[in-house]
């Protein structure tokens, strides 16, 4: 059985028990969530296919921790302009482990 839920903005694959990095989700450490925007969900025998969500489901998840990605190195140049900029950013993101999917 697995899922495919929408958070963030980006679209995951998911079936209990996975441990998976979403963006960054207002909740605490050991906190159970529900992801509710369930696009498409896969039973034993047969899927479930939303327009554009399948109703009265949802993925039951536990927030583990928080984090922050890789740094990325952001670099302009306009040559012979004397002209150089470098930046950086880090992504925070929310990890998170698969409990149930709930089928309505």
């Amino acid at each position: 059985m697995y899922a495919i839920v929408r958070t963030g903005g980006k679209q995951y694959q998911v079936s209990p028990g996975d441990i998976i990095q979403v963006e960054s989700l207002a909740a605490a450490p050991g906190e159970e969530i529900s992801l509710d925007e369930v696009l498409v969900v896969k039973d034993d025998e047969q899927i479930h296919i939303g327009t554009p969500l399948v109703p009265a489901s949802s993925v039951k998840a536990k927030v583990l921790n928080h984090g922050r990605g890789k740094k990325v190195v952001i670099f302009k140049l306009k040559r012979r302009k004397r002209y150089r900029l470098t930046k950086g950013h880090r992504q925070n993101f929310t990890r998170i482990q698969i409990q149930e999917i709930v089928r309505g």
